[in-house]
């Protein structure tokens, strides 16, 4: 029995993982199956890493693979994009051309007369035109300068002629209304200045498109509309109950188009790829709106069953594989040691193998250029060191072995720079943090490393009291720092100006003031937000578990000083 203790641990440790892996990947149901599994139309932009403009072949490889997913696509502008419509007609794909304006007018000017030449080239492609894609909310145009591209392009060209925002521009201009021949908006739950929950999204667009069409009519204009954007992320930070998963993507898109066609909608989802360089401006949100990943896999299906990781066999492999090296390790010792604590080093070793493989995945999955993918390295690596500085502090603590002062050094020395990293990223997130992710993939293992070192100091004493807590008690050093109190100190205020900094952002939004006008009236949405947002919360976890022994350490040398 006492050789069969260790087999016997592994194997329960890999049923209950497989079990949790398993249940929590399970195919969920993500509404009505798309039909013919197509769309009406998707916003296209063919992009590779390292070319600034596609190439012709790059359109058509992307163009091959849509023309089954979509009947239309929309695209932004012209200058770098000339053979999409010739493309398009080989795969029967119709087009929605648009023009793209910004604040150059020399650009401008080049970009409408190109845009009006392959409309004119391409009636039977073309079939409607888009001048202009948020160039209001961008602020890079008067209402007056925009006005005069649309009607610039109506005079010339013969299809319908629209210009495109998000639906609130169209109600702070209605003078748009009159200009264009038909109404363009986007509407996009996620990033409102109230962000929607994916379950009321729908009803949500319902509302707005009603809005909208009431302001046309009270202007004596019954103009048709498209909702020329509308989406969800797949990966990214969450705002209030918006919550970015594959699955959520796929609920939106199949929910809005039973919608679209129960109310007759036009519509246009965004997009066909998810788009890298949307990172650099919109956070990795951004650049996970696709159907499909930059390269060229179904992000999710349009019919049957979707999962949030398919991958998960794969992930599971890896982590055990991990694990068990770890195990084959450490077997000789661990039968050295009681069953509850051989328990406990291995379940706490699966945890870190886990969260390594997770941590690698997802940062290289969201890292789209060798700056990010450096970091992601580093934090790899760093990661895989510390895990391995607190495995070995695991087993002595478990084993009863002497404290070692040099082993307490590097665990400390890693462990302040996991906090200052922390201490960084929550300022950020605290002062400008809308398009920033909370990083609590990359501070998992710190967070579970210190949980971890209290489990085993209580199996090993028996007892858990305030000093237990401390960080040299866990490391098994011997420490003295006038800056752990200054740290401690600086966690807990970045708790506090996260809390408030995301509250203020849901607050300074233009559509929340007016729904909510005065500061009072506000408060307590925006705060609802806020403690609704489960990453922010797991975040505020892991600062409050890496805080917690370098504050018991500055009380404890107070208390020891006074």
């Amino acid at each position: 029995m006492k050789h069969a203790k260790i087999p016997l641990c592994l194997i329960l440790i890999i049923i209950i993982h497989g079990a949790i892996d398993w249940f929590t990947n399970r195919p969920q149901d993500a509404g009505a199956d798309v039909p013919a599994g197509k769309i009406m139309s998707l916003s296209f932009a063919s992009s590779r890493e390292g070319f600034k403009t596609p190439l012709p072949e790059h359109i058509n490889e992307d163009l091959g693979l849509l023309a089954d997913k979509t009947y239309t696509i929309r695209t932004y502008s012209i200058l770098g994009g000339e053979p999409t419509a010739d493309i398009a007609r080989k795969y029967g794909v119709n087009m929605i051309q648009g023009g793209w304006l910004g604040p150059d007018h020399e650009n401008n000017k080049k970009e409408i007369e190109a845009l009006i030449q392959s409309v004119n080239a391409h009636p039977d492609v073309v079939k409607r035109i888009i001048v202009g894609n948020e160039v209001l909310l961008r602020r890079d145009m008067d209402i007056d300068s925009l006005i005069g591209y649309i009607r610039q392009v109506k005079q010339a060209v013969k299809q319908p002629v629209s210009y495109a925002d998000v639906w609130s521009m169209y109600m702070k201009y209605p003078q748009l209304i009159n200009e264009v021949d038909f109404i363009t908006i986007h509407i996009l739950p996620y990033w409102e200045d109230e962000p929607v929950p994916v379950e009321q999204a729908t009803e949500h667009i319902e509302k707005i498109v009603q809005q909208v069409k009431d302001k046309a009519l009270s202007m004596g204009q019954n103009k048709p509309i498209l909702i020329g954007e509308s989406g969800w992320p797949s990966v990214g930070r969450q705002r209030g109950g918006a919550v970015p998963s594959v699955v959520n993507s796929a609920k939106f898109i199949r929910s809005l188009l039973q919608v679209a066609g129960r109310q007759h909608f036009d519509y246009n989802i965004i997009e066909a790829f998810n788009q890298p360089w949307k990172v650099d401006f919109e956070g990795v949100a951004g650049a996970n709106w696709g159907l499909l990943t930059t390269d060229h896999k179904p992000i999710f299906p349009l019919t049957g069953p979707v999962s949030e990781n398919p991958a998960w066999p794969v992930h599971f492999a890896l982590a055990t594989g991990l694990w068990l090296l770890i195990a084959a390790a450490y077997y000789k010792k661990l039968h050295g040691v009681s069953l509850p604590r051989a328990l406990v080093f291995l379940a706490l070793a699966q945890a870190l193998g886990v969260c390594l493989v997770t941590l690698a995945d997802f940062l290289w999955y969201t890292s789209y250029n060798p700056w990010q993918r450096a970091y992601s390295l580093s934090m790899i690596a760093a990661n895989t060191v510390l895990a391995g500085l607190l495995i070995r502090r695991f087993y002595d603590v478990l084993a009863d072995n002497p404290d070692m002062q040099k082993l307490a050094t590097r665990l400390r020395t890693g462990y302040l720079i996991f906090i200052l990293l922390a201490l960084y990223k929550t300022y950020s997130l605290a002062f400008n943090g809308r398009y920033l992710s909370f990083p609590v993939e990359q501070f998992a293992i710190p967070a579970i490393g210190v949980c971890g070192l209290i489990v085993c100091l209580w199996l090993r004493q028996r007892r858990l009291n305030y000093q237990t807590l401390a960080f040299d008690h866990l490391t098994g050093g011997n420490f003295s720092s006038r800056h752990d109190r200054i740290l401690a100190y600086l966690m807990g205020i970045g708790v506090i100006a996260l809390i408030l900094g995301e509250t203020k952002a849901f607050m300074d939004g233009h559509d929340f003031i007016l729904a909510h006008p005065g500061f009072y009236e506000g408060l307590p949405f925006a705060l609802a937000y806020t403690f609704h947002n489960q990453q922010l919360l797991a975040w505020l976890l892991c600062l409050s578990i890496l805080s917690a022994p370098f504050s018991t350490d500055a009380a404890d040398k107070a208390k020891d000083r006074a």
